[in-house]
Parts: C-alpha cells; sequence; structure tokens
C-alpha cells in the first residue's frame, strides 16, 4: 500500500503544507437512462473506477449501483477538479465495459455510454 493511500485511510490527506479530507458524491446516468447494467457489469464498472481512482490519486470508498446509474464515493486530493475526475472515470469506465461486454453498443442508439451529465455533491462532515 502507497503512503498516499495510507494517508487517505487515516482520514485526512496530509501533505507538507495542507490537511485536507475531500470527498465527493457522484452519480453517473446512463445515456437515455437505458438499463444496460446488470449485476456482473457492476461489479466490473467498480473495477474500472478503481484503477482509474489510483492513477488520479484518489480512493474509491463505496460504489454501488442499478441498470442505469451508479453512484460513487470518492476521497480526492485538492489540486484535482471534479470536473476532471469525471471525464476521466467515464471514460477508462466506458472503453473497459465496451471491450468486455460486445452486445453493449447494439443496444444502445449512441456510441455513448454515459450521459454527458452527472451529479456531484460534497459528502464531508465538518464541525466548527
Amino acid at each position: 500500500m502507497s503512503a498516499h493511500h495510507k494517508e487517505l485511510l487515516s482520514g485526512y490527506l496530509r501533505k507538507r503544507h495542507s490537511v485536507t479530507k475531500l470527498v465527493v458524491h457522484l452519480v453517473f446516468t446512463t445515456k437515455y437512462r437505458r438499463n444496460l447494467f446488470d449485476g456482473y457489469m457492476i461489479q466490473q464498472l467498480r473495477e474500472a473506477f478503481g484503477s482509474a481512482c489510483e492513477k488520479l490519486e484518489c480512493d474509491l470508498l463505496e460504489m454501488d449501483g442499478e441498470s442505469d446509474h451508479v453512484h460513487l464515493l470518492i476521497a480526492y486530493p485538492p489540486k484535482l477538479a471534479i470536473s476532471v475526475m469525471v471525464n476521466n472515470l467515464k471514460s477508462v469506465s466506458s472503453r473497459r465495459i465496451r471491450i468486455l461486454n460486445t452486445h453493449i453498443p447494439r443496444q444502445s442508439k449512441s456510441a455513448a455510454l454515459w450521459s454527458r451529465s452527472y451529479f456531484a455533491c460534497s459528502a464531508g462532515g465538518a464541525t466548527i
């Protein structure tokens, strides 16, 4: 386990000049809210999101989904914009799902797996 992940697991990301705890709740929906995912594909998505998070120096805390959407809870560093994270997560997961499930492009009217929109909400519980 990298030092980065140990810092995140302690609850706070400790850097030289800052201590942060940034957690975001993301929701991605399929294009046209198509019912595409089954339990097996949700697991494939979990692995794809986990792999993408490692490359982005994030920590996938939780992930679950239904046939037409997924929820992710991610701890991320302050240098990473949420929009960049979302773009990367959607790209990596879409590519992985299409490689592992060749029937997906035929089911969908559009070439896109994900809707362009997303929901993002801070999930931190700060007290003063």
